[in-house]
């Protein structure tokens, strides 16, 4: 008896260690094929930019580029500010009040691509068209944008988009 109890015990070692290896090169080839499915090095590196903001004055505006797409800061004025704080909310498509667009009133960050059909808003330089309502104006299909990228006029149906940042430093913003 104790023959068949070595045998038996030799046995379940062999089921033991052979369905551990099975497992383990299962994991060795079902590793890589969820892995590839993670973002690459590349595209994580774009998932966020600092942008140093010390050098924008009042008045004056600037293109980043996050992940592929134009970014606008602008520095606003005081009489841009009060104006974007004073607009009626009866009167926008996409009604949103200028303190939730904004974390400092003085610094406007917008994704610049109409929310029409994807072109690229004019208004950023001095000299270029910003609308009717001193903001920036999609020339593809006329909408009409105000100091705090909310849809006045045009066939847009949102707002500009705002992304995700944060203030790093007085100087000095994350966007992503």
């Amino acid at each position: 008896m104790s023959e068949a109890t070595t045998d038996k015990g030799r046995r379940d070692f062999i089921v033991v260690a052979t369905n551990s290896m099975m497992a383990v090169g299962a994991a060795a080839v079902v590793y890589p094929l969820i892995d590839q499915m993670n973002p690459a090095a590349d595209t994580l590196a774009l998932a966020s930019i600092e942008v140093n903001i010390a050098g924008i004055t009042e008045g004056q505006a600037i293109t980043v580029k996050w992940r592929g797409k134009p970014v606008f800061i602008r520095h606003r004025t005081a009489d841009e500010i009060q104006t974007a704080a004073a607009a009626n909310m009866d009167d926008l498509r996409d009604p949103q009040v200028d303190g939730d667009r904004v974390q400092k009133p003085e610094l406007l960050v917008i994704e610049g691509i109409c929310t029409h059909l994807g072109c690229v808003p004019l208004g950023q330089k001095i000299g270029e068209v910003k609308g009717d309502y001193n903001g920036w104006f999609c020339p593809c299909h006329g909408s009409h944008y105000d100091t705090s990228g909310r849809i006045r006029k045009g066939p847009a149906p949102t707002n500009l988009g705002v992304p995700p940042y944060e203030f790093i430093s007085d100087s000095v913003i994350k966007i992503g």
